[in-house]
């Protein structure tokens, strides 16, 4: 019996779960993850106002496995061996007939002061960490903002810091406390947004200004401290401030031979098989993929990776060529808690619809069925 073995529990790594099994029934399925949880990070925006808890959005993965056929093993990959073959953990080693890797991405924190800023996208502790400060203040100013790997334009999140700003801003009306507190915006680039298109850079800039928002645009950030943040065009204060570096490869990546792009990201072509390796694959953060500069680090983008690597794994331990290739393809939601602007970017157009309600809806709507099949 052929083995695969699936590293990381996210979003990649649960569809090329569902897509290995979906095609081969018999195949030897073995993920390896430190904890049998799944964690839905794209509604973790709603925890700061109490429209979802944590409980809501960490799914134990038990029933899944079981329903799928999947050998959970318990451990963090520390490296790789043998052309792939032999995946390194802090639980052991396991061997292997395929790889496909979906372990995700690694914050870049290297500005100093960066201790003193929450990183939204590590997970449902700093969304729990931003609603307890948030209802602790009583008034100042919150700092919001991202930048990216110069070295990697693909590795940047961000969408969720337009999404935390907006439903701050909507929690704080609601609340009535809005007028106790300034929000900023800060970014290196001048046009935040543009790798959701040109129509999408100016709604964004016109909606924060209708919210009462400031921006400090086009000026890298140089340092943080308890209650400033310091960029090349200067310094501002702020109380609270939520940032989201750019990304690069994963530590345990430096232990093995998986070719890096300059970025530190795992290099791999049209069919997610990374170069010059055998029976391995990469979806989602971890890997530097061939297309365009706005090609996005997001669920959508990593779940379509994952089924061509799933398929073309198949494919390779058949003997067959591997040909399927993924679409690229941008499509979300930028959400602010009671409605939401939907953003969508293919090769081929670009499409940006104004503030819905029923956005809102519909996020909360996919939310629910994408998290049934786990359940």
């Amino acid at each position: 019996m052929q083995s695969v073995t699936i590293v990381g529990s996210g979003f990649a790594a649960l569809t090329a779960v569902q897509k290995l099994r979906a095609a081969a029934p018999d195949i030897e399925i073995t993920l390896v993850a430190p904890t049998p949880e799944f964690s839905y990070l794209p509604s973790t925006i709603w925890i700061p106002s109490g429209l979802r808890q944590p409980a809501d959005l960490l799914i134990p993965l038990e029933r899944f496995f079981k329903r799928q056929q999947v050998n959970y093993f318990q451990g963090s990959a520390t490296g790789l061996k043998d052309g792939g073959r032999t995946l390194l953990t802090d639980n052991g080693e396991l061997s292997n007939d395929g790889l496909i890797i979906c372990s995700g991405g690694r914050f870049i924190k290297k500005l100093p002061g960066i201790e003193h800023a929450i990183t939204p996208c590590e997970g449902i502790p700093a969304a729990v960490k931003i609603r307890d400060r948030l209802k602790a203040m009583q008034g100042g100013t919150i700092a919001i903002g991202f930048s990216g790997n110069p070295k990697e334009p693909s590795a940047m999140r961000g969408g969720p810091m337009f999404e935390f700003l907006f439903c701050i801003d909507r929690q704080l009306r609601q609340e009535g406390r809005r007028d106790n507190f300034k929000l900023i915006f800060f970014s290196p680039a001048a046009e935040p947004g543009k790798r959701l298109g040109p129509n999408a850079v100016k709604g964004l800039l016109a909606e924060m200004k209708h919210r009462n928002i400031e921006t400090h645009l086009g000026y890298k950030p140089k340092r943080f401290s308890e209650t400033s943040v310091v960029t090349e065009g200067g310094e501002f204060a702020a109380d609270m401030i939520l940032f989201m570096p750019g990304m690069t490869g994963n530590l345990w990546f430096d232990n093995s031979d998986l070719p890096r792009s300059e970025g530190g990201l795992i290099l791999a072509n049209q069919n997610c098989r990374v170069t010059r390796m055998e029976c391995v694959y990469v979806a989602g953060d971890s890997g530097s993929f061939p297309g365009p500069d706005w090609m996005p680090k997001q669920a959508h983008m990593a779940n379509l990776q994952a089924e061509v690597a799933a398929a073309n794994l198949l494919a390779e331990l058949k003997g067959d060529t591997p040909v399927k290739t993924f679409k690229t393809e941008l499509i979300c939601i930028i959400d602010s808690q009671t409605s939401g602007i939907l953003v969508a970017r293919t090769q081929n157009f670009s499409l940006v619809l104004s503030e819905m309600r029923l956005f809102h809806w519909l996020k909360r709507l996919y939310e629910w069925r994408y998290l049934r099949k786990y359940r």
